[in-house]
């Protein structure tokens, strides 16, 4: 199998990963590559939809190397992307405590972590850049958490044995974010980039086969708009709202994406699912999201439930030796910080087994006795104080007197638009950075490797790689009136005018939380071929009702969260499917993919990397066709293949 590609049914997806020593890939890339002068680049005109971490980075970068930029955001400031949500840290390999960390176990934990599932190539480069990521955002003034002697201060995430995750208490995402915004906006003030604002991206733009604009939806007046461009970047992030119930903001969706999908660019394994071990559970009908508590507590917080299942005193009534701190006992080595799918599933077998906590038995405890005894209450304060805060507000408990308690929600997505080592999508100048590509993570992301790929692609990935494509690339002009603008524009008016014109009985929203019902059940935290059957028809019943008898009331011409909603949940519909159609396809376990057909006695995900170790890419064939599925191959060459262990 080559490095640089794998053909399927006469279908050849070239990955473009260098040859020669994975050390130094990317710099004999950079080296190799085309470079666009200074005075060439003010004639590119490249479009950036959203601006979270990976947006923000790209606009800002590509506008101070003289790109003419226009952004766009779904929010009414790019300061209020989803980025800002992200709590506990940033990955980089500095070894700052001395504890043995380098660029290559950051790269091995990954590809480990991810369950070999990810591309060497990508992922070491971004280890490598990850310790400028850090120099990047302290130059922009990013308030890092710092040691007793000034210097930057690490922790410990999920599924490592060093510490290299930088942070600034539990709003790291936001202090990122701020630092991203604060490049951008400079260029905004100097004319650099044109900023739009509430504008939800509807389609892609394909001319001559190349990516050459978008149609937006301007979501105060409703008017749709068309923007031309030599490129396109799509930062959209992920698309676990999928689900109804997850740690994303309701804005989150998978439209952007999806659309790019339907107009060629590849779907690369949408089964790929994180559920995150520590969220605040669920706790009636009438919730819309649920609320994430950072990784990072898992430093500090013990893991147990009652170790027997009639047991429901309270935590303090229970004593040490009738507790079961069942990672801790299962995983000795890396105890409470296993990777995030390993402790998501251990939380479901202790609930499953009867012995959860709360009054509905979907939760297991985290508590700080431990750590505030042997470090302090101030300690653990000056740590996690905001995060303490929050937990007190949503729930009415002092985690400092109680344990929290904590259920496994839908998180993060693996899955996404496939993209090769310059980020570039099968569709000539769609790049993808982000959450919204595959790329990094395998089949499981590590903690505090999200903000790490955002800002890596964003600030130091795709300057060098979209150059390479515009420099070798003819692009005849295109105008916003062309056929294919209007043809666009067209399919979606239609769309719009059909939603209004429905007039049926269920809401969106009811649509939407029966979708992420089935989700949860049959293409959640465990799967089965039987249940994934079940999914693939019941999803396609649903959405066949959904087109008869949704109701979407109001106006195109205004402010409608209705109609933005119908159009998100009729796309999460179609993606759902294809998520259900990928697991049912992938007979192995991996990561956050875990069949109960592949599972070890200890309960352990079992992979079949004879038949499996490849990247499930899916291709569009039109209304109601059976989608393609294409393969490539993963090469391991510098991590050995080995069943995945933490104990």
């Amino acid at each position: 199998m080559s490095r640089n590609g794998s053909s399927t049914n006469g279908f050849f997806l070239d990955s473009k990963i260098p040859e020669g020593p994975i050390e130094s890939r990317w710099t004999r890339h950079k080296n190799n590559i085309k470079v666009v002068s200074p005075n060439n680049k003010r004639k590119y005109h490249v479009i950036v939809v959203g601006t979270g971490l990976a947006g923000g980075s790209a606009a800002a970068s590509l506008a101070e190397l003289g790109y003419q930029v226009t952004t766009l955001c779904i929010q009414d400031s790019p300061r209020r992307a989803h980025s800002i949500a992200a709590q506990g840290g940033i990955n980089a390999a500095k070894n700052y405590q001395n504890d043995n960390d380098s660029v290559y176990r950051l790269f091995y934990d990954t590809v480990k972590g991810g369950d070999f599932r990810a591309r060497e190539g990508n992922v070491y480069r971004l280890a490598e850049l990850s310790a400028n990521i850090i120099d990047q955002c302290v130059a922009q003034g990013v308030p890092f958490a710092r040691d007793y002697g000034g210097l930057l201060a690490n922790r410990s995430f999920g599924g490592v044995l060093v510490s290299r995750t930088f942070y600034a208490r539990g709003q790291t995402g936001q202090q990122l974010l701020l630092g991203a915004y604060g490049a951008l906006m400079r260029q905004v003030d100097k004319g650099a980039v044109t900023l739009k604002a509430r504008r939800e991206m509807l389609d892609l733009v394909v001319v001559d086969g190349k990516a050459r604009g978008i149609i937006v939806r301007n979501l105060i007046n409703g008017e749709i708009e068309r923007y031309t461009a030599d490129a396109v970047v799509l930062c959209t992030g992920g698309y676990g709202n999928v689900y109804y119930l997850s740690t994303n903001a309701k804005n989150s969706n998978a439209t952007a994406a999806w659309r790019c999908y339907k107009k060629g660019a590849l779907f690369a394994n949408p089964c790929y699912t994180q559920i995150h071990p520590t969220c605040i559970p669920v706790s009636g009908d009438y919730q819309s999201k649920l609320t994430l508590m950072s990784e990072s507590l898992r430093n500090d917080g013990r893991v147990w439930v009652p170790k027997e299942k009639s047991d429901k005193r309270k935590p303090a009534d229970i004593p040490e030796d009738q507790r079961d701190y069942y990672l801790e006992r299962r995983y000795p080595s890396f105890g409470n910080l296993v990777p995030r799918d390993v402790a998501s599933r251990n939380a479901k077998y202790a609930c499953d087994d009867g012995r959860g906590v709360g009054e509905t038995g979907l939760a297991v405890y985290l508590d700080f006795e431990d750590a505030i005894n042997r470090q302090g209450e101030n300690v653990i304060r000056d740590k996690y104080g905001n995060l303490f805060e929050m937990y007190e507000r949503i729930t009415g408990e002092n985690p400092y007197k109680t344990p929290m308690r904590i259920y496994p929600a839908v998180h993060y997505t693996m899955g996404g638009l496939w993209v090769d080592y310059n980020l570039m999508s099968n569709v000539p100048g769609l790049f993808v950075l982000g959450e919204a590509n595959f790329s990094d993570h395998g089949a499981n992301r590590l903690g505090a490797s999200a903000l790490m790929q955002g800002l890596a692609d964003g600030y130091f990935v795709i300057p060098y790689t979209i150059g390479n494509y515009l420099g070798n690339v003819d692009l005849p002009k295109v105008e916003a009136g062309d056929d294919a603008f209007a043809d666009s524009e067209k399919a979606i008016k239609d769309q719009v005018s059909h939603f209004l014109s429905i007039d049926g009985k269920k809401s969106v929203t009811e649509y939407h939380r029966e979708l992420g019902l089935i989700m949860w059940d049959k293409v959640g935290m465990s799967r089965t071929e039987e249940g994934l059957q079940e999914a693939i028809q019941q999803i396609s019943d649903l959405k066949e009702d959904f087109w008869k008898n949704v109701k979407v009331p109001g106006h195109e011409k205004n402010l409608n969260k209705n109609l933005e909603f119908a159009g998100r949940v009729a796309d999460f519909l179609e993606l759902g499917e294809l998520m259900a159609r990928d697991a049912l396809e992938r007979q192995e376990s991996c990561g956050g993919h875990f069949r109960e057909e592949y599972q070890s006695e200890e309960g352990e995900a079992v992979r079949d990397d004879d038949k499996f170790a490849h990247v499930a890419a899916w291709g569009y064939e039109g209304e109601g066709k059976t989608p393609t599925r294409h393969r490539e191959e993963l090469d391991f060459e510098y991590v050995k293949l080995t069943q995945r262990s933490y104990k």
